[in-house]
């Protein structure tokens, strides 16, 4: 029996090319485990990352075709309004006669597993959650021609066509997963993942559904994580970034285990990033970081508002954050911010909190950063906490193939129209940043125009604030977008 584990094509998304919110950053390693998984089984696996390579659809199934699996398992990723596409490709395998039972996994299928079985009759199961043990149960059954309606954590379509799932709990260990499957190129970056789960469940985020519909955080031991990271080095590769949604774990414990993994990796002379909340920083932790070759950070702040994090449980405030802030700076860290600008409760004294915090800790300073910064807004997907609120509260238009994603009515008109604006001409600088031979071209030596060009975002962000609370009825978006669009322009070609 043969088995192709893929990692299916994208498409950008011409919308939301500059939004990562549609699936979790280890997302990319999922397909990689599932492939270590099934081969500690003896079974025969081909592993197809079509989405590294860049191959289209047509250039998939061409390959598909001619490899003849008789299990294709897809790590199957949301890419916003192109998503059908995926669809329309597995239809377009089984119309050219392949004989194949197709099985999806991943964040998506996982959270919309219903959808997927009751609409798409090309797809025979979907692994739902933690899917490497489920996936290894399965292939040896289905090679045995065994029935594998009570697998747990697999789902699959009754005799009444609806989805049926037994569900299976995440593994306790994960230090039993074998290390992923990758592609090794050692002048990339290699992602790596500590734990699995998060100790947190803010309102936006896949990863608690995903898991067990609520916190579940599990580390890997840091023997284990060094181990990987070891054999990682002796291929070549120097350079690391932790995919986890928090790298530091959970309380006094999660900073003891993290204190270890940096004792063991400081001699392997490697540089490494990693994403983590504001109160897990302290000088203590920094100082360990850096010795060990900490060089990049993604800190989750969210919001300079107390009442905006109120709401989306984010467990833990602005002066948190400030702090955590001044601690990299303090060790020659400057972290890049998650941060969401508009979410559908603001009011415009959040927006004018939001801008003051970044402000103070003089976070829109770059122009890249100041893009991302004053666009993102709160992206609200199928599963979350988020979309089941709002979906009581009757204020979400689902979007998206099976309603997937929710476009959510905004308490304040103000910070709707504000946020409209601001995200079409920020989405509108940054395009032009991705032009090689652009004045403010991101990887410019030249940095004066994309200061110009920072500085009148900022002033047009304050202004329009201002004219969001004094106007008693909210001009034409484009109309005013497109003005000020127009200015931008003449400012990067003057």
């Amino acid at each position: 029996m043969k088995i192709c584990v893929l990692e299916h094509p994208r498409i950008k998304s011409k919308k939301h090319f500059n939004d990562i919110a549609n699936t979790p950053l280890w997302s990319c390693l999922m397909g990689g485990y599932v492939v270590s998984s099934l081969k500690t089984s003896g079974l025969d696996v081909f592993y197809y990352d079509a989405a590294t390579t860049r191959h289209s659809f047509q250039m998939a199934k061409d390959k598909i075709v001619a490899l003849k699996p008789d299990i294709l398992m897809v790590n199957a990723v949301y890419f916003w309004e192109n998503t059908e596409a995926l669809f329309d490709f597995i239809t377009d395998l089984k119309r050219a006669g392949l004989d194949v039972h197709i099985n999806l996994f991943g964040f998506f299928p996982t959270l919309a597993y219903k959808s997927i079985l009751a609409n798409k009759k090309d797809v025979d199961s979907i692994a739902v959650g933690e899917c490497e043990y489920t996936l290894r149960v399965f292939a040896k059954a289905f090679s045995k021609n065994e029935a594998i309606g009570e697998i747990p954590g697999l789902a699959v379509r009754s005799a009444k066509q609806i989805a049926t799932l037994v569900p299976r709990k995440p593994e306790k260990n994960p230090d039993s997963f074998p290390f992923p499957e990758r592609m090794i190129n050692p002048a990339m970056t290699a992602s790596i993942l500590g734990s699995r789960g998060c100790y947190n469940h803010c309102s936006f985020c896949p990863v608690p559904p995903f898991y067990n519909q609520g916190p579940l955080w599990r580390g890997r031991s840091p023997e284990n994580i060094f181990a990987e990271m070891a054999m990682l080095k002796n291929k070549g590769i120097n350079d690391f970034y932790f995919v986890d949604p928090n790298f530091i774990g959970p309380g006094k414990k999660g900073k003891e285990r993290t204190k270890k993994l940096l004792k063991l990796i400081e001699p392997l002379n490697i540089t490494f990033g990693m994403e983590t909340r504001p109160e897990d920083i302290d000088d203590e932790i920094m100082d360990r970081l850096v010795a060990s070759g900490f060089t990049s950070l993604l800190l989750g702040v969210e919001s300079g508002s107390s009442g905006v994090l109120g709401n989306l449980d984010k467990k833990t405030s602005t002066p948190i954050s400030a702090n955590a802030i001044n601690i990299c700076r303090k060790f020659k860290i400057e972290p890049e911010i998650g941060f969401l600008m508009f979410v559908p409760d603001s009011k415009l004294a959040d927006i004018r909190q939001n801008m003051k915090f970044l402000e103070e800790n003089k976070l829109l300073d770059r122009l890249e950063r100041t893009c991302n910064l004053l666009s993102h807004k709160q992206i609200v997907l199928m599963g979350t906490s988020g979309y089941e609120m709002f979906k009581k509260q009757a204020r979400i238009t689902q979007t998206g193939v099976f309603g997937f994603q929710g476009d959510i009515i905004y308490e304040d008109p103000g910070v709707k129209w504000l946020s409209d604006i601001i995200i079409t001409i920020c989405l509108h600088v940054l395009e032009r940043m991705e032009i090689d031979t652009s004045p403010i071209y991101w990887n410019a030596t030249d940095l004066h125009k994309a200061q110009q060009i920072n500085d009148f975002l900022v002033k047009t962000m304050n202004n329009l604030i201002v004219e969001a609370e004094n106007l008693s009825c909210y001009l034409d978006t484009e109309a005013v977008s497109g003005k000020i669009c127009n200015e931008i322009n003449k400012l990067v070609n003057c």
